[in-house]
């Protein structure tokens, strides 16, 4: 016998909560579209790897500066780790920052310009290893009767103490780039305490002279480390002008580090280069040359008032 067809029956009250859950979908996915769109601004995250990723871009960029965790301001937490960065302009005019920072660093008399209507530049070097440049730098510098001021660390100073003695000797600015190179934010104030102050007690005991500056490791702070290093009797120093020129193995000649520090030079510039830089240590004879063509003197921190 034939079997009876099995009744089917469709009601529209049980297909809604299915009806419900493909219109959700679809909602989702052309919001997930429409926020994946590019803007036409170009945002950039700072590595905290990359000392300056910021000064590096180009001018013609349009930039939104985003920290990985929060932009700095005011506002932000006591303890809130913050990275420095400035931004570019063009025609030797003084470089942006994030909005609030100047006054962060102000408050604990922390500096990283002069002053913006003198034309005077302050070149650093920061030396967290030696790679066999600093004595041609130092020499440069001699010829040219220019000063310096070097940031050594823990390693530098146990290995190049006839480096730093040199420095001292011929009268450049020692200062403190802390024994590790650690992350200061990141640490209770005993470790703040064990990194910055442990190094200047050695510097202390092998040449008798405080440091009185200090630079910290990757440009990362927070109102809690520059406060406890301003306790220590400290000057935070920062930057107005960097560029990638740490890799050892990114050597793009004299010419391009001598065009890129003269396309940037600006009044009260806080210079940082790195002294394992090949290119550096070529070009800064003619760059000490140009800075000073263009009617800029070379200054030293000590001189700068915060």
């Amino acid at each position: 016998m034939k079997g009876k067809e099995p009744h089917v029956s469709f009601s529209l009250s049980s297909a809604i909560p299915y009806i419900i859950l493909v219109l959700v979908i679809a909602i989702i996915t052309v919001l997930i579209i429409f926020c994946s769109k590019p803007n036409s601004v170009k945002k950039t995250t700072i590595d905290p790897e990359s000392l300056n990723q910021i000064a590096s871009i180009d001018n013609d960029d349009a930039i939104e500066v985003i920290a990985p965790e929060k932009v700095n301001s005011p506002q932000t937490s006591f303890n809130t780790l913050l990275r420095w960065g400035i931004v570019r302009k063009p025609d030797n005019q003084v470089p942006g920052t994030d909005p609030g920072t100047p006054e962060i660093l102000k408050k604990y008399q922390s500096l990283y310009i002069g002053n913006p209507d003198k034309k005077v530049v302050y070149l650093t070097f920061d030396e967290g290893y030696e790679a066999g440049y600093t004595a041609k730098i130092l020499d440069v510098l001699k010829e040219k009767d220019a000063k310096a001021a070097f940031f050594i660390t823990g390693h530098y100073f146990n290995t190049e103490k006839s480096l730093v003695k040199r420095m001292l000797d011929e009268g450049h600015t020692v200062g403190n780039h802390t024994l590790n190179h650690k992350c200061l934010p990141m640490l209770q104030e005993s470790e703040i305490e064990t990194e910055v102050m442990g190094l200047d007690k050695m510097f202390f005991n092998e040449f008798g002279v405080h440091m009185t500056f200090i630079r910290p490791p990757k440009g990362e702070y927070s109102q809690k480390s520059l406060e406890i290093t301003y306790k220590y009797g400290l000057k935070n120093v920062f930057w107005s002008f960097a560029y990638d020129d740490w890799y050892r193995d990114k050597v793009r000649g004299a010419d391009y580090a001598r065009d890129i520090v003269m396309r940037n030079l600006h009044n009260g510039e806080i210079m940082l280069l790195h002294a394992v830089s090949q290119d550096n240590a070529a070009a800064l004879s003619e760059i000490i040359t140009d800075i000073r063509q263009k009617g800029y003197e070379l200054g030293r921190l000590e001189d700068i008032t915060s």
